[in-house]
């Protein structure tokens, strides 16, 4: 990657030619010596550097990396700790981070795991002898060099003997996936025995694409590291059985490192002549994907209300004992290595006019608060400090939230300023006993749900109403059934539950008229949907366990609908193509591993006369909830495998390994070159549309994580990105330069 107008052209005697990489401490730049010779420089940024503790961990890192001298490590060339800007050279591996072969790959073949595997044992000996724990050894710090890995990266590494370690500050301790028990339970207990329990995630995520404890969040991947066994399913023979006594949950029981060189030697097979004898470092001159063919029609995600995700309350004291570590995983980002920008840097080698769209006039790269206060008259937010994350829509130049304890509110896009917060809460009512739910924009008018709970948090009174966009004043209101799955927008018309929940109703969301009321059978259960800005309702018969399924095509402009009888599977519409209703179906949840849905088939249904097509998959499809976008399907898993594939054949066009944590759908665009998805901290990832690369992935953003399982969506301010955390942090970004430093907007 170029350097950047503002990276300085030479640091300590060396001349920087270019960037490596970027993260959450700092900057790595490939450099020269005097004499010619090539060397990684690592930088850190400004405001860790005016950290007196942050200075002192560099310190350590820097120590401890020059007391190991390996084949298989990157040894330190020199440092300077106390300049102005902290930095640190080491010796230049060109070759991509383990985690970029994958992402490029996939998963390694059993004879390239041999070199990998045993190259990675003699590293982490050489390590263990110079008294040092790595304590942080994931594929994005181990470089492919041609003749063999290399292990980078020592930042949060420390001396076996010394317990009073600065990592235990909360800062950072490691990356969930890959930390072992000890890590989350007692930080001071840890020993090169944890090591040997990452060195066993990471070869079973080289040979599955998961690791063993993958969730559909760091919390409860750590909870997992601690308390279950891993999930080795792809993992067989001989290695199988050597990988189980490395993920062993007892340090005691783990292999040494001379036991472990001798297993692996027995268990993985030396390659044959036809083998290349170490990693594939280049890309096939040709994609094995197909191209994305081109779209029918922009569609965007099915909106309306989704199911709650609660934490199960075993897991609050996992959750308790992991917060305070990934705090500062979240808010630092991952410290990658790669040969690429994972953290911040474009890496596209189409210019930024081609690729990326302008910004609006008046942009900044803002960051802010669903609680924040800004412009004389903005009310100031409830002080109720529980569950606030907030769902939020756009309409393209604002961003309207709502939340548990939080009243709607409009932020604008371009600056980030608070603009209105709605004083729509009943009096006397406790900031912790009201739901507001955004449920879209129309002509001016934002029409919101809003949800009185009792102290025991069952439904009290439930509302939908239209607020005056200008302001926040309401405009209209009418009730809804309290025990109702919620509220939908679409084309002009809401949809809702009201009286005895045996009808819905179309209202205009111009006035709140009745349009029309829909008869649905008594015991039913409907979901109020939009897709296309188009609304639906999606009912399931929930009386006699038949799974009888009916879907009503509602048409805003006079409110008639139109009824499908058992079209597919409930819950299971992801929007139109081609004029075509276009469903996806799913097997039951896997809970053994995880909260992802195994699809198997596509269902397209004619609107008119209800004729149906189906499509089984050509292989089973693991994800979240699917995104329709531009004529592709996207589904993404817990873990962050990105996949995208045929709305009408099912066959897969590309998948692309990524390292959000439980992402949400997939944006597109406007010119349909890129695709955008976020996790729930805020991490934000950048991909081809045509073939799937990574092109960047941003740092995170929230400092903790909510729990109301409600997914981030990627929205468009002409060329800027805006999207909502968990946390109710709001952010903006710059798709050309994600690594910018947001502004307070004021």
């Amino acid at each position: 990657m170029p350097l950047h107008k503002d990276d300085p052209r030479s640091l300590g005697g060396y001349r920087l030619a270019d960037r490596l990489g970027a993260g959450g401490m700092g900057i790595v730049y490939r450099g020269r010596s005097r004499s010619g010779r090539e060397v990684a420089v690592k930088v850190v940024h400004a405001q860790y550097a005016e950290d007196p503790v942050f200075r002192a961990r560099f310190r350590q890192e820097i120590e401890a990396a020059r007391r190991v001298s390996g084949a298989f490590t990157a040894p330190v060339l020199d440092a300077d700790p106390d300049a102005p800007a902290p930095w640190m050279a080491t010796q230049y591996v060109p070759g991509p981070s383990l985690a970029a072969r994958i992402r490029a790959h996939g998963a390694l073949r059993v004879t390239e795991l041999r070199p990998l595997a045993l190259g990675l044992v003699e590293a982490l000996r050489d390590i263990h002898r110079a008294g040092v724990v790595h304590r942080d050894l994931k594929p994005a710090n181990v470089l492919m060099a041609e003749d063999g890995p290399r292990v980078i990266d020592f930042g949060i590494s420390r001396a076996a003997e010394n317990h009073n370690t600065l990592t235990e500050t909360g800062q950072m301790v490691g990356t969930p996936p890959f930390m072992s028990p000890e890590q989350f339970t007692d930080a001071r207990t840890v020993g090169p025995a944890s090591d040997v329990f990452s060195l066993g995630a990471l070869l079973v995520y080289c040979v599955t694409g998961r690791g063993p404890f993958d969730a559909d969040s760091p919390y409860l991947t750590g909870y997992r590291v601690v308390h279950n066994e891993p999930v080795l399913d792809g993992v067989t023979g001989p290695l199988r059985a050597v990988l189980e006594r490395c993920l062993a949950k007892d340090p005691d029981a783990r292999p040494s490192l001379d036991d472990l060189a001798r297993q692996f030697a027995a268990a993985l097979p030396e390659p044959s002549a036809a083998e290349p004898q170490t990693m594939t470092l280049r890309l096939p001159a040709t994609h094995p994907g197909r191209h994305a063919q081109a779209p029918d029609a922009a569609t965007p995600p099915v909106t309306g209300r989704r199911p709650r995700r609660r934490t199960p309350r075993v897991l609050l004291a996992a959750a308790a004992v992991t917060a305070l570590a990934l705090t500062g995983y979240f808010l630092l980002g991952p410290w990658n290595g790669d040969g690429e920008a994972r953290t911040g840097s474009s890496t596209s080698s189409a210019s930024p006019g081609s690729r990326w769209g302008a910004l609006p006039t008046g942009w900044k790269p803002w960051q802010t608060t669903v609680s924040a206060t800004a412009g004389q008259g903005v009310k100031k937010a409830p002080g109720y400090e529980g569950d606030t994350s907030p769902s939020c829509v756009s309409d393209g130049s604002s961003v309207y939230c709502g939340g548990t304890a939080l009243l709607p509110t409009r932020v604008d896009a371009t600056t980030g300023r608070t603009l209105w917060r709605a004083g729509i809460a009943p009096a006397g009512v406790p900031a912790d006993r009201y739901i507001t739910t955004v449920l879209g924009v129309d002509d001016g008018l934002v029409l919101v749900e809003l949800q009185i709970t009792d102290e025991n948090g069952a439904g009290r009174a439930q509302s939908v109403m239209a607020l005056d966009g200008k302001d926040g004043s309401s405009v209209w209101s009418h009730a809804v059934r309290t025990d109702s799955l919620g509220a939908a927008y679409g084309d002009g018309v809401t949809l809702t539950q009201e009286g005895d929940g045996s009808t819905f109703t179309v209202r205009s969301a111009r006035d709140g008229s009745m349009r029309s009321t829909v008869p649905v059978p008594r015991g039913w259960l409907c979901s109020m949907l939009s897709a296309g800005d188009f609304p639906y309702v999606d009912c399931g018969d929930q009386t006699d366990g038949s799974h009888a399924t009916r879907f009503y095509v509602v048409h805003p402009a006079d409110g008639s609908v139109r009824t499908l009888d058992s079209p597919a599977q409930t819950a299971s519409f992801v929007g139109t193509l081609s004029g075509q209703l276009l469903f996806l179906e799913s097997d039951d949840q896997d809970v053994e591993n995880g909260p992802d849905l195994i699809y198997h088939r596509i269902v397209r249904v004619d609107p008119g006369t209800g004729k149906r097509t189906l499509t089984p998959l050509p292989e089973k499809y693991r994800g979240g909830l699917p995104t329709l976008a531009r004529g592709t399907l996207y589904l993404a898993t817990s873990s962050g495998l990105v996949t995208a594939f045929s709305p009408t054949t099912g066959a897969r066009l590309w998948e692309s390994h990524t390292t959000l944590e439980s992402p949400g759908q997939a944006s597109v665009d406007a010119q349909g070159r890129t695709v955008y998805m976020a996790g729930m901290s805020g991490r934000v990832v950048a991909l081809d549309a045509a073939k799937g690369t990574v092109l960047w992935e941003s740092a995170a953003r929230a400092e903790v994580l909510g729990n109301s399982g409600l997914l981030p969506t990627v929205w468009f301010n002409r060329g800027a990105l805006v999207l909502s955390t968990s946390d109710g942090t709001i952010f903006t970004l710059d798709p050309a330069h994600p690594e910018r430093k947001p502004v307070d907007p004021g």
